[in-house]
């Protein structure tokens, strides 16, 4: 092979990977969009970090968002996700509940899911959950840039879901910086996934 050849073929190549990246790009930007969500049977809130007892600014946003799609007759019941990286600490799907019903969200609307660590267990685990307690189908409420690889997820797992991200998040006021690096970050997790299927990893 020529050096020329070998040129064109490594410019191809190159052109291509941008088009697969741009497209990934454009895909994470579109799920991500603001959507009104049909009714559903449960409502699941992917977990994030909590401080203890309390969520942090991100998890918060989650919480809030489902509470106000619960208020709105969305569905009936919430299923909060998350456990804890620290022994003896609460877990994200408890503190989640707590907040939820401190505003106004009936005790016996929430379940929870309080051992999953990735995004792929929290819809895992909180299907089986759901399917004892005769739940079929779902909202799921997360980041806007989290959404497409959720959604994903929860097609692989075989769940019939709508996405609803969450309309303010703490990035809203993000610098650019911190913006972009969580995009992109969602960005290299979708494409890994979507190759390689490790649901563990996040």
């Amino acid at each position: 092979m020529t050096l020329k050849r070998f040129r064109r073929i490594l410019c191809l190549l190159i052109v291509v990977l941008m088009g697969i990246y741009g497209g990934l790009c454009a895909k994470i930007l579109y799920e991500g969009r603001l959507q009104t969500p049909d009714k559903a049977d449960a409502i699941i809130v992917l977990g994030a970090a909590a401080y203890h007892k309390k969520p942090s600014p991100v998890f918060e946003e989650r919480i809030r968002h489902a509470v106000n799609l619960y208020q709105q007759g969305k569905a009936k019941k919430i299923i909060f996700t998350g456990g804890t990286p620290k022994k003896g600490y609460s877990t994200e799907a408890e503190v989640g509940a707590k907040w939820a019903m401190k505003n106004g969200v009936k005790k016996q609307d929430i379940l929870l899911e309080p051992t999953s660590r990735n995004t792929f267990d929290n819809l895992k685990n909180s299907a089986e959950i759901a399917k004892r307690a005769k739940l079929h189908t779902f909202i799921v409420v997360s980041d806007p840039y989290h959404i497409a690889r959720a959604k994903l997820m929860a097609q692989d797992l075989g769940l019939t879901v709508q996405m609803s991200p969450t309309p303010t998040s703490r990035f809203n006021n993000a610098a650019w910086s911190v913006k972009l690096k969580f995009f992109f970050n969602e960005v290299h997790y979708y494409a890994i996934y979507s190759v390689l299927r490790l649901p563990q990893v996040w």
